[in-house]
């Protein structure tokens, strides 16, 4: 009970912070006017900008003599450059190729004062910035050793069972915080080893949860969870690491072009403008996501208004800080419902501890609002038309919790061991429906699904990128078909086997469902890993009772008087 009071103390905490997003925390991009990477064409390329050391043509004939920029000059013939100012102290010098659409092939960036090259790019690090490692770029200091390592730390140690050192749920644990050597490769800008890195952890973790799907058997657990420190002191922990979170988050994080594309999206439903297409320049893309994203930032932007621009962008710190708390408070809910209160502390205390979840959460993305609107499915579950609704509505965030809706649908059908009459699905696929229906309404009177197709899933499909394995090496479009083919077919499946199920063996099928769909997709993140994690946690967790508490000592056997035997 205490431990639960405490918990509810440090949500309420949390919600009353998210207002202080207002402070002057930096954006990922700054305003024009004080953007200190804002592009500028010089008047003349012989004659030296004011307060500047280099003219044009100097700054090209540095940005010649780089050895990466001879190389790509000699595999792309008849590239020309352009030079521009960069901000206010360095020279930019792009190198086109007319033979591919006036692709940017190459980028140098020099400073000005001392006439050095400070940065050469080439290949997919020209057009995508986010793969040159430039440090706190996602989450600002979340991102330091001295804090990534202690959260590390957080989340492992609490659940260790010294007298059983080799069981399972360690590895488990330890696979899970693995993804963190893929992101010190791709903090490092070392794209090449960062990808294939991180395939191995999601791997594991999709077998592991059909494992535990497919060979537990539902029903009361015979084993207590084991939990190194009691549940209160977790509970106390959770307490300080919501507090840090949200400190963190109001000081020192940034909004990365998710968060931006929730609140301008918001600002469209409120202004009453086109949802989808009609997106500013300098985050055109954001019209990616389903129409229940830009819900969600509603209120936020409600609080505090877009101003037009790419500034601090309170809103969307707003939004993040309160989709982690609902997260962490459906997540103890949850556990309470599974097993009991321990339970509940140890999943709200997992989410807050996990150092992917804090990533997201000082990026300021929209990826925890997936999360929750799937522990929300998991939560009522019960309920065939709450369970519609809301897988619905998670659906519609981001889609790849669709696939989730097949084994959902027929959760009561395949639990009661029943055929799929009309009555057991039903409520399940009307409340979809409606749902979907309802949310839809500003596409449908807008412009429409074929725009809506064409500005998500359309441009999802087609995009390149180089952070999965299919878009760093290419050449791989037949495996890659392969392994989406094999992810629908595995959605389809385990919406009738196995037979026997209850809520946990649901959340291991569910997040076998999602990690198969991401490592089909051409663009992975690490902002992707908090779609599955609470599902893994639940799966992993959920398989334990309550720890039992230690009985009175047994009575002491009542004293027998002996007659004393003779000599």
């Amino acid at each position: 009970m205490r431990a639960g009071l405490a918990l509810l103390a440090a949500l309420a905490l949390g919600a009353l912070l998210a207002p202080a997003a207002t402070a002057q925390t930096p954006g990922s991009q700054p305003t024009t006017q004080t953007d200190p990477n804002a592009l500028t064409s010089p008047a003349s390329l012989t004659v030296r900008p004011a307060n500047h050391r280099l003219t044009g043509k100097q700054a090209i004939a540095i940005a010649n003599n780089q050895s990466k920029v001879i190389d790509t000059k000699r595999h792309h013939r008849g590239t020309y450059p352009r030079a521009f100012l960069k901000g206010t102290d360095r020279w930019q010098v792009s190198y086109y190729d007319p033979r591919q659409k006036q692709k940017e092939v190459a980028q140098v960036i020099i400073d000005d004062r001392s006439a050095a090259a400070t940065e050469v790019w080439t290949g997919f690090q020209v057009p995508w910035t986010m793969a040159r490692g430039y440090a706190g770029a996602f989450g600002r200091k979340i991102n330091a050793v001295w804090i990534w390592l202690p959260l590390c730390v957080l989340f492992f140690v609490p659940f260790v069972d010294g007298r059983r050192p080799f069981r399972l749920l360690h590895l488990d644990l330890l696979v899970l915080l693995g993804f963190s050597v893929s992101l010190a490769f791709f903090e490092k800008a070392n794209i090449g080893m960062s990808v294939p890195l991180a395939y191995p952890p999601l791997a594991y973790v999709l077998a592991r949860m059909l494992w535990v799907a497919f060979r537990r058997k539902p029903g009361p657990p015979t084993e207590p969870i084991r939990l190194l420190v009691p549940a209160t002191w977790l509970a106390v922990a959770l307490v300080f690491l919501i507090g840090f979170r949200v400190g963190l988050n109001v000081t020192n994080s940034n909004v990365i072009d998710v968060g931006y594309s929730g609140v301008i999206g918001a600002d469209h439903l409120l202004d009453g403008k086109d949802l989808y297409g009609a997106f500013p320049k300098d985050n055109e893309h954001g019209d990616t996501y389903g129409p229940v994203n830009y819900y969600a930032y509603v209120p936020g932007t409600v609080a505090w208004p877009w101003s037009g621009r790419w500034d601090d962008l309170p809103a969307a710190h707003a939004a993040a800080i309160l989709f982690d708390l609902g997260t962490m408070l459906l997540l103890w809910l949850l556990g309470r419902r599974i097993r009991g209160p321990t339970l509940g502390i140890a999943l709200a205390y997992g989410w807050a501890a996990y150092p992917f979840t804090a990533f997201t959460l000082e990026s300021n993305a929209n990826d925890s609002l997936v999360a929750m609107l799937v522990v929300l499915a998991l939560l009522v579950v019960r309920w065939p038309a709450a369970r519609g609704a809301s897988t619905a509505l998670a659906g519609l965030s981001k889609f790849a919790p669709l696939g989730l809706a097949p084994m959902l649908a027929t959760y009561d059908a395949v639990r009661e061991r029943a055929t799929l009459r009309p009555r057991v699905v039903v409520p399940f696929l009307a409340a979809f429906a409606l749902t979907a229906v309802v949310v839809m309404l500003p596409v449908l009177f807008d412009g429409g699904l074929h725009t809506f197709y064409d500005r998500t899933l359309a441009y999802q499909g087609d995009r390149g990128s180089p952070f999965s394995i299919w878009g760093l090496y290419g050449g791989l479009g037949f495996a890659q078909a392969a392994v989406k083919v094999g992810a629908l077919l595995l959605a389809l499946l385990v919406a009738f086997v196995p037979r026997r199920r209850d809520v946990v063996t649901l959340a291991a099928l569910g997040a076998a469902v999602i990690v198969a769909l991401e490592m089909g997709i051409t663009h992975w993140f690490y902002l992707y890993i908090p779609w599955f994690f609470p599902l893994v946690l639940v799966a992993l967790l959920g398989r334990y009772g309550e720890p039992v508490p230690p009985g009175p000592p047994a009575p002491a056997p009542a004293h027998e008087e002996r007659t004393p035997v003779p000599a």
